[in-house]
């Protein structure tokens, strides 16, 4: 079974309503302030932006958008004040806003206030394809640069997990190389099939590599490579060696390609809704539904 679309994530949301507390670290952002407003109106969410007061008014203002929905936390370290909300139940999701990353970790992975669970964080996209009617994961787009073997293994169990939770009962996992070949001069190889010996039958998803994105994506791929497996040309999720190349992929994917994604953080406290400051209201949106996808009761 195909993971949920972003259309069924919606759908979801709006029957379920659940007006999920939201803090933003950095609410002072036209884009996150528009898609709060939407899903706040749905019944989604129910918004605190942290960051400096009379910005984030202004802001609010020029998007003509009732500021009466939205909570301010007048605050110069606004990822501070976002990680307590979250910290004291005020708050049950995280959002970056405008706020550069490094700062938003940092407050994030203090050890004494941050929102560290001892799991490795990793940032997971959802990528959807519309022409083929293929919906994956991709990990890890943000955060761990060069993951050793336990934290890429942490990342894959962390991918099929949220993969799970979106439809798949059996996540099929390809662990991504430029080539499905094992050769010392490519140390991704290695690392892909470390991770497949320490998982093979040892766990409720699937998981193969190394591939290349071909393989993964494309059976057609499969049949002229004479190659076969799960998941080739059907994986659930992608799960790369190195920030380097999956953030390269993710975003000649986003920029290219007629598509929809999403994204977030896993491992915290809570889901953290994780996107570049780049994106747009749409896009944060879907990170929304995809974070609240992610909540319990």
């Amino acid at each position: 079974m195909s993971l949920l679309s972003f259309d069924q994530l919606f759908a979801r949301a709006d029957e379920a309503r659940p007006c999920l507390p939201v803090a933003v670290a950095g609410g002072d952002d036209p884009t996150v302030i528009q898609a709060l407003a939407e899903t706040t109106r749905r019944g989604w969410t129910r918004p605190i932006l942290c960051g400096p007061a009379s910005r984030i008014e202004q802001v609010i203002a020029s998007e003509e958008i009732s500021a009466a929905a939205f909570e301010i936390i007048d605050s110069e370290h606004p990822a501070i004040s976002a990680v307590e909300l979250v910290r004291n139940g005020t708050a049950r999701l995280l959002m970056k806003g405008q706020i550069a990353t490094p700062d938003l970790m940092r407050a994030v992975l203090k050890s004494e206030s941050g929102l560290r669970t001892g799991r490795t964080i990793c940032q997971i996209v959802m990528m959807e394809i519309p022409k083929d009617d293929r919906r994956f994961l991709l990990a890890d787009t943000g955060i761990t640069i060069q993951p050793n073997i336990e934290q890429a293994i942490e990342i894959v169990e962390a991918t099929a997990s949220l993969a799970k939770s979106l439809g798949s009962e059996h996540p099929r996992i390809a662990i991504m190389a430029a080539s499905e070949k094992v050769s010392d001069a490519m140390p991704e190889t290695e690392l892909a099939e470390s991770i497949n010996e320490c998982l093979t039958n040892v766990c409720d998803f699937q998981v193969q590599g190394p591939l290349s994105f071909d393989l993964a994506y494309s059976s057609e791929a499969g049949q002229k490579k004479r190659l076969n497996g799960n998941a080739i040309g059907a994986a659930d999720a992608m799960v790369f060696p190195n920030l380097l190349s999956a953030n390269l992929t993710v975003k000649a994917i986003m920029y290219t390609a007629d598509c929809r994604f999403g994204g977030l953080l896993t491992g915290a406290a809570c889901p953290i809704v994780f996107m570049s400051r780049a994106d747009d209201t749409i896009t944060r949106i879907r990170s929304l539904a995809l974070a609240i996808s992610q909540t319990k009761g």
